[in-house]
Formats: C-alpha cells, sequence, structure tokens
C-alpha cells in the first residue's frame, strides 16, 4: 500500500528527505514501508543513477547517508506496525 498522507509527511520531517527524494523513491516503486524497509541502499542508488542519468547517486556521499536515513525510517515504522 503507497504511503499515506501521514508517513510522508514523517518521511519528509526527517533531516536531509525532501520531496525530490520521495519522489524518486517512489518511481523507484518503493512507496511503501515494508518494501523500503527491506530495500537494497546500493540497488536504491544504482536504480537513482539510471533514472537521473547522473553517477551523483551512486558517487555522493550524501545520497547514500539520506537513502540510508530513508530505510532506517522504514524499518523503525514496520517494526511497529
Amino acid at each position: 500500500m503507497p504511503f499515506t498522507d501521514k508517513e510522508v509527511q514523517s518521511l519528509l520531517a526527517v533531516k536531509g528527505i525532501g520531496k525530490t527524494i520521495l519522489q524518486r523513491l517512489q518511481q523507484m516503486g518503493l512507496d511503501d514501508i515494508a518494501t523500503l524497509a527491506v530495500a537494497d541502499l546500493d540497488d536504491i542508488l544504482e536504480q537513482g543513477a539510471q533514472l537521473t542519468g547522473s553517477t551523483c547517486w551512486k558517487n555522493s556521499p550524501q545520497a547514500k547517508t539520506t537513502i540510508a536515513t530513508a530505510i532506517e525510517w522504514a524499518k523503525q515504522r514496520f517494526q511497529t506496525a
């Protein structure tokens, strides 16, 4: 099930995660907590690079940290669900 409005607001409240990151995750099919919680960081970075046509997704420490944070956010919510 796609993120609820409440989940979207919660994710966007996390430092470093903005609308563009959320949009990219949704484009990759990572639009629900369960899927994002078990997603592989390197796979997401590779898909992000392919989506944008830019290697910065794979090479940027900031991108890696941001996506790792999003995955951790999902893991925390998935465990409490």
